[in-house]
This record gives structure tokens, C-alpha cells and sequence, in this order.
């Protein structure tokens, strides 16, 4: 069966692919399975330096889900060109999560991405806060969505995919707003600002006392989210959000999505990419439809 997905300006060889933070750089999850058999790499989140992430405990697990407050540690973008270059070999496209806490960051990591061969697409998370702002969320505020994106775009050449937050009144504006400043793709969405106690010591769970929810339980929130931006916006979407078998891979699809990404998922199959492919084939090759006639199938009458 032909898996393949057009992207606007860019075509994946199958709509799987990880979320970023969940797959690491790429090569941690090369002794599962071969890389260049997913639609796509998602890297972890760059940004212009080094980043220690939260303290510990970072992470708990909640029913349906977990609960994250990693802090966005990564390596930051010079060493992070130093792991790109191990992948130049893989025959999949790589995507990188980029971020910072100001316009000028955001723009410094994006133009020096753009001039990494290797990668393909750049993937900005506006689910941070602007310092020079009093700690206003990018990804809440329309017009700081539509300088930041607008800026981005006049430095780099590359598709620019925008990860968009779920954590306001309505996700359809942002779309938008995202779409006329210039982005190639929506990816919907990130996680959901959450916390948990524990009851014998009355403290939070998470150091940061809250964090970002993700895991099966936020599934149809997400799929709420994607089917109302799907029909908000003319580029492609991308679901995100509780995905762990091909059922709820294909919900998404049927409801618009042109790809999925897979996050909490890696942690408990990281073989689940693999599996979606395989199960897609089969699931197609059943009931006699390509995945062009399925994306976009959902019956509402």
C-alpha cells in the first residue's frame, strides 16, 4: 500500500512519526527498529544553549497518562549539530523542535538550523515563555504568535511546522493566526497543564508542582482539537496527542490529521512506530481504501 503523506512543501514516506521529547535525538531508538522506516525523525527540542532542564522529580504517572516537567533540557544547538551529523546516513526526514525565551532566541536557533543540510523541517514550540514579557506564553498571545512566526520565516527557506498549546479558550485562532503569519503545517498539540498530590506527604508530585499532561487520556481532547483546527485552516495538520494503536492513529486521520506524531506511547511500546506502519498496511489492505480516501473520511451526517 502507498503510506506516503504530503506535507505542503514536503512528502513523508508514511504518516508515523514520534513527538518531540519522547524519541530523544533519534538514535536512542535505533536498536528498535530502522530509522529510515519512519515518516519521520522528531528531534528533541533545541535551543540556542545548553538547558539543565527542572529538578527532579520531573515526571509521575497519573491514571491515563503521565505528567511532565522536563524543563526542556537539551544539549543545545552547537552540540547539537555535532549528534545531527550521525544521522546524515538515515533515509527518513528529520525534524527539529526548536524554541527559546525571547524573539531573539527563537530567531538565532531558527536561521542556524536552516543552515544545517541535514535537516528537512524545522518545528517551532511557542508553548514558552516570553522573559522579556513578564513570562507570557508565545503560543496563548495571536500577536505575539504572528510577529514571532512572521520573523522566523523571513530567515529560514524550510518548511516551518508550529506546535501549537492546547491551554486556551480557542485553539481555532491560534490556528489561524499561525497559518497567515506564514507556517507550512500545524502540529496539534502539545500537552496539557496539569498536577498531581500525593496524599501522604500533601505535596505535589512534580517539583515544578506542575506540569504537562500526556497519554491516552488526553486523546479526544486532542482529536477535538485537530478536527476544529482541520477545518479552521487550509495547510496540513498534525495529530498529536494520546495516540497508542493503530485505532486511535486512524481516528485522527479520519478526522483530517495528514500525519500523526506519537509521544508517551515510545515509552511504553518503543517498538510502536514500527507496529503502526505494519498496522496501517493491514488495515488498509482490509478494507479495500488507499489513505488518501481515508484521511478526512469522518462521516457527520
Amino acid at each position: 500500500m502507498d503510506l506516503s503523506v504530503n506535507l505542503g512543501n514536503i512528502t513523508l514516506k508514511n504518516p508515523f512519526m514520534p513527538a518531540s521529547g519522547t524519541f530523544g535525538y533519534g538514535l536512542e531508538f535505533a536498536e528498535f527498529g530502522d530509522l529510515s522506516q519512519l515518516g519521520a525523525i522528531v528531534t528533541k527540542g533545541i535551543s540556542l544553549n545548553p538547558k539543565k532542564g527542572n529538578k527532579p522529580p520531573r515526571i509521575c504517572e497519573v491514571k491515563g497518562g503521565m505528567i511532565n516537567s522536563i524543563g526542556l533540557e537539551n544539549v543545545g544547538i552547537d552540540n547539537f549539530q555535532e549528534k545531527l551529523k550521525k544521522l546524515e546516513d538515515l533515509n527518513t526526514s528529520i525534524v527539529c523542535n526548536f524554541f527559546g525565551n525571547t524573539f531573539d532566541e527563537y530567531i538565532s536557533v531558527a536561521e542556524k538550523l536552516s543552515s544545517f543540510r541535514r535537516v528537512d523541517v524545522l518545528e517551532v514550540n511557542i508553548s514558552c515563555p516570553n522573559v522579556k514579557e513578564g513570562g507570557i506564553c508565545f503560543g496563548t498571545d495571536e500577536r505575539m504568535i504572528s510577529e514571532l512566526i512572521g520573523e522566523i520565516r523571513k530567515v529560514i527557506k524550510k518548511p516551518l511546522w508550529v506546535k501549537l498549546t492546547p491551554n486556551v479558550s480557542d485553539i481555532t485562532k491560534i490556528a489561524i493566526t499561525a497559518e497567515k503569519a506564514g507556517a507550512d503545517a500545524l502540529v496539534v498539540a502539545n500537552t496539557y497543564t496539569a498536577m498531581s498530590v500525593d496524599i501522604a506527604s500533601r505535596r505535589p508530585k512534580i517539583k515544578n508542582i506542575y506540569g504537562g499532561m500526556s497519554g491516552p487520556a488526553i486523546k479526544p481532547l486532542s482529536l477535538y482539537n485537530v478536527f476544529r483546527c482541520v477545518k479552521s485552516v487550509s495547510i496540513p495538520v498534525i495529530g498529536c496527542g494520546g495516540i497508542t494503536d493503530i485505532s486511535s492513529a486512524l481516528e485522527f486521520l479520519i478526522v483530517g490529521a495528514r500525519a500523526v506524531q506519537v509521544g508517551t506511547a515510545n515509552f511504553i511500546n518503543p517498538k510502536i512506530l514500527w507496529n503502526l506502519i505494519d498496522d496501517l498496511n493491514g488495515y488498509l489492505s482490509r478494507e479495500k481504501i488507499s489513505l488518501m480516501e481515508l484521511i478526512g473520511s469522518l462521516i457527520t451526517e
